[in-house]
């Protein structure tokens, strides 16, 4: 049940710790959480090498578009620099 929940993206603090505590304890589950960790890991490697030989895509912006989002850059920098200036007052 940790295990699914920590898989998930569910598991609590309190639940990790236990989940320490048993790994810790036990080394059948300790060899179990290395295997699937090193079972993982294979898969991530497999993900990234199909990764790295996709060709990146270019985008191309006009002269008008780099122009508006220097504006638009120069807009927020002064907008947060007043902000800043007037929380501290």
């Amino acid at each position: 049940m940790l295990w699914k929940k920590r898989s998930n993206g569910q598991a609590t603090l309190k639940d990790l710790t236990e989940m320490d505590e048993i790994i810790n304890r036990d080394a059948g589950v300790r060899q179990f959480v290395l295997e699937e960790m090193e079972g993982k890991d294979n898969l991530n490697d497999n993900n990234d090498t199909q990764n790295m030989l996709q060709q990146p895509t270019v985008s191309h912006q006009s002269i008008t578009d780099k122009i508006k989002a220097f504006f638009n850059r120069l807009f927020n920098i002064m907008a947060a620099n007043h902000k800043l200036t007037s929380a501290n007052l």
